[in-house]
């Protein structure tokens, strides 16, 4: 039986000792809710189930979520690593003050409406929650914290229609001009090599030197985002493009970086940051809809196009399913009527 003892505060604190178990005690308000816990928890421990729940109570979201960001983020990509540093920093200011445990699914619940209910993309939102469940899991499996349950996983994640943005050959011709304009030349190799490779933003912009092969004229990726490496084919004009990168005139010797940016504190080069320059870019030739792996799906839609099997377009694309092509079939069957009336002649 558990012991019930009265504090000086007049307070009930109910006290378990059990042999093969850690002693455990909990405060309580009243008598009765301290006798409740008491047999709640010793019946745990006699059917094997206990978990010891007090350092997920102490624990609060902030202190959670900057472990998490100490510990967790820095083991991803950097692109990763600065888009989810963002979302901790804002979970923070909107769940921190709770406790691991006292997070439930409709705490979760409303927290996702209300970022939907600000306009936020059901895309956005999605990620935000994924953060916040890969945290439950961390600290039920690595932190072994006494948590019974991952609340995030019992919530509807918001879903929005695949994106089929296409870019029409007008816009193309528009979009690299302007990229052509601006004083870093970095900007139109990017947005072509997205165009001639379908590669990710990611995949493109942490390239070094030594992973490009013009002479076969093929790439060779080893950190992708479904974590399989994969060489990417080049065509002639995507092999010019790496080739004016690679005699960048500028290029540190510092720095094995395709697409490099300028040193930071520590003095150390990062990848190229374009994004404020491609919005306002995209801004005043009246294209803010485009997004940056709109050109990765292009690029997707026209090696359907140029009739490339499913199989060859997702060993050039890294999709890991032919599901995730699925999109893009709908190009095939249009190309199809063609040959369909010439069968007929």
């Amino acid at each position: 039986m558990a012991t019930l003892v009265k504090t000086a505060q007049g307070k009930w604190k109910s006290v378990i000792r059990r042999r093969g178990w850690p002693t455990v005690a909990k405060t309580f308000r009243t008598k009765r809710d301290a006798q409740d816990w008491g047999r709640a928890t010793e019946d745990e421990m006699v059917r094997g189930v206990f978990v010891n729940r007090a350092s997920s109570h102490r624990l609060s979201m902030k202190v959670a979520l900057a472990r998490y960001c100490a510990e967790v983020t820095p083991t991803k990509r950097n692109t990763t690593q600065y888009r989810e540093k963002g979302r901790i920093k804002m979970l923070s200011e909107r769940l921190g003050d709770y406790s691991l445990v006292s997070l439930t699914p409709e705490i979760v619940s409303a927290f996702r409406d209300a970022r939907l209910g600000e306009g936020k993309s059901a895309n956005t939102v999605r990620l935000e929650l994924a953060v916040l469940s890969n945290l439950f899991t961390i600290a039920m499996r690595e932190w072994r914290l006494g948590l019974s349950r991952n609340p995030v996983t019992l919530v509807r994640k918001p879903s929005a229609p695949h994106r089929e943005r296409r870019l029409a050959k007008t816009e193309a011709v528009i979009l690299l001009a302007e990229c052509d304009k601006h004083s870093n030349p970095m900007l139109g190799w990017l947005v072509r090599v997205a165009l001639h490779t379908g590669m990710r933003l990611g995949e493109i912009v942490s390239l070094r030197v030594d992973q490009i092969d013009l002479d076969r004229r093929v790439l060779r990726l080893t950190q992708t985002k479904n974590g399989t490496s994969r060489t990417v084919p080049l065509t002639r004009a995507a092999s010019e493009v790496f080739t004016a990168a690679l005699a960048n005139p500028l290029r540190p010797t510092e720095t094995d970086l395709v697409f490099f940016g300028e040193p930071g504190k520590s003095g150390k080069r990062s990848p190229y940051r374009f994004e404020k320059v491609w919005n306002g870019l995209k801004k005043r030739i009246k294209l803010a809809d485009l997004r940056f792996h709109d050109l990765r799906h292009e690029a997707v839609s026209r090696f359907v196009e140029m009739g490339l099997s499913d199989q060859e377009v997702s060993a050039i694309s890294g999709h890991k399913s032919m599901q995730m092509l699925k999109r893009y079939t709908h190009l095939r069957a249009e190309d199809l009527v063609e040959k369909l009336d010439r069968s007929k002649e």
